[in-house]
Parts: structure tokens; sequence; C-alpha cells
């Protein structure tokens, strides 16, 4: 019997059943391969579907996906495997980020620990060292978090489908939206930072330290829109907003926005065009999750295309160098 996904065709306003092998060719309902639709005001082209997949050979890694969960990435541009990393399993994590925020240990060579903007601006006074920090990132050279994290080998797996079998790891963040704080973040898309290509050769994760739920600043993501364009990005009008926090020109609230609500362990994997943010942590607790970007070592830089922000390394995680590659 073939294997059953859940699709959303674009107007629609329940979901159907179709197979795997009908998931990965469009609807003649639906927008496909050089047509547009309009997304925030923007016409946007689509992309093929089945697009996605290895450019230096097959996977060597058993896959941790069903069908159905490949199936829906296709489509919906993200997958969630719930209880993806075990509470064991996460809990040096947060020791180590706790550990660093306050002072306990030094940070790695490299390593960035961001305060809030509101507590940097003075409009708010945090009560603990944690309650002032909205993230730190490029932790590639601390070995709690880099090798426990961005190295496992599940996760690796997990990535291996979307990038191939020669993977780099491209940025790295922990992201700690504390209490008090506007803490929010504008729907974007990652490609945004990535200066190579192909996008389907990327693939974010963001695996959940803490509840995550709508009350204290879930992931929210809008499915689909990774088979349109990079859109072009801007600050939003907003009082408070964190540096690089930058917003999808004319997407605003996006009415298809679907909130993530995630336990700890969970991750999702999503791909770099898929349009996603986060809102307000409006609890007396922290939501904290560990991420990571992945990309093929066979991606290739964009002719003149510049990094936003400072230059980072791009790091063999598995398989081998390409040597025009990233």
């Amino acid at each position: 019997m073939p294997s059953k996904c859940l699709t959303r065709q674009k107007g629609e306003g329940s979901a159907s059943f179709t197979s795997h092998a009908e998931a990965l060719t469009r609807s003649p309902a639906s927008p496909s391969k050089g047509e547009a639709f309009s997304q925030g005001g923007r016409d946007v082209t689509l992309r093929p579907q089945g697009s996605f997949g290895s450019p230096g050979g097959p996977c060597m890694s058993e896959t941790p996906f069903t069908a159905e969960e490949l199936c829906h990435y296709e489509n919906h541009g993200y997958v969630v495997k719930r209880r993806f990393f075990s509470q064991s399993e996460l809990e040096p994590f947060t020791k180590r980020f706790l550990a660093i925020v306050n002072e306990e240990v030094p940070p790695a060579p490299g390593m960035t620990v961001m305060r809030d903007v509101m507590v940097a601006k003075g409009a708010v006074r945090p009560g603990t060292r944690a309650e002032a920090i909205a993230k730190i990132q490029d932790f590639q050279n601390d070995p709690v978090l880099y090798d426990g994290y961005v190295k496992h080998p599940r996760l690796l797996d997990g990535a291996e489908q979307f990038t191939g079998p020669d993977i780099k790891s491209i940025h790295t963040m922990l992201i700690n939206k504390p209490p008090g704080v506007d803490g929010r973040h504008p729907l974007h898309q990652d490609l945004l930072y990535f200066p190579f290509r192909p996008a389907d050769q990327i693939v974010g994760t963001w695996t959940a330290l803490e509840r995550c739920t709508r009350r204290n600043g879930c992931l929210v993501v809008v499915p689909g829109t990774h088979r349109g364009e990079l859109l072009p990005h801007e600050n939003p009008d907003w009082e408070w907003l964190n540096l690089a926090y930058f917003g999808a020109k004319g997407v605003g609230a996006h009415p298809e926005r679907v909130h993530l609500g995630m336990e700890p362990g969970d991750t999702v994997f999503f791909h770099p065009l898929l349009i996603h943010g986060s809102g307000q942590n409006r609890t007396e607790g922290f939501r904290r999750a560990i991420s990571a970007h992945y990309a093929s070592a066979a991606c290739s830089f964009l002719p003149g295309a510049k990094p936003i922000g400072k230059r980072r390394p791009y790091l063999l995680v598995r398989g081998s160098e390409h040597p025009a590659g990233i």
C-alpha cells in the first residue's frame, strides 16, 4: 500500500490525504512551476516540487524520517521530529549556556553573547544575568555545544537527507527568549544570511530545550513558502528590535502562519526559504532552543555575494570537502 501524507493545497480550507508519490506532483488546481501567486503583496514564482535532493551522491546514513515526514517537508518546507533528543541529552546544553552567561566559563573564541536590545538600551533591568541574554551564537569552538549538538550523529543523519553526504555546519546558536522583554523575531527567511546556493541543499535544525508554546513565543512558520523566492528584507517598524533581526518585506502578520508548539527534545528541520519567526515571551519563564544550519559541501558561492555580519567558518562535519564548494 502506498504511504500517505497530509497535504494542503493553496486556497483550501481543509486538508486532504494523497499518496507520497502524488504529493510530489503539484495539483493542477494549485500554482505550478512557472506560475506566480501573490505572497504578501508580491508576485512570486514557484520552484518545482521533488527538487530537494543530494548533490554529492546517495545518502549513506539511515534516514530518521518516514515517507510521510519527508513528504511533509517537501510540501510544507518543514518537518517536526518529536522527542528527537532525550532530556538527558539536552541538560548539558542548558547547563553550558548558564555557565557562560553567569561567567563561570569564558565564551569560546569567536562566540557572541548577545544581550537583548531592551537590556542593552536600559529599558529593562534584568534580575539575573540569564534574563539579559537574547542568544549566544557561533559556538563552533565550544565542545559541549558543538560536539554535543551540531555533530550529533542522529542530527547529522537527518540533515544528510537534505544536504547529501558531504555536510558543513554553517551557523550555530542557542536562543534564550527571557521574560520581561519584547524579544519577537519578525517573519523572515534564513537564506538571506547565506551567500551560497542551491537553497535546496541547505537545512536548518531547531531543538526545543524548554516547552515552547504560543504564550512563551514558539516558532511560527508559513507552510509552503519554501517554494517561493528570497524576498527583500528590512527592519520592521518596531520600537525594540534585536540586531540583525530582519523581516521579509511585505509579509507582516501572515494569515496562514502556523504556531509550532514543541516539547523539550522536539526538533524541527526546515528549508532556508521557509518564512518563519517567533512571538513575545509572555510568561515568567524562559523559552530556550538550540539551533544549527547545515549545507552541502558542494554548494557554491554567489558571485560577488557577501554574508550579512561577520564571516563565519563553514566546517565539515561529515563526508568530504569539495574543492569548488563552500
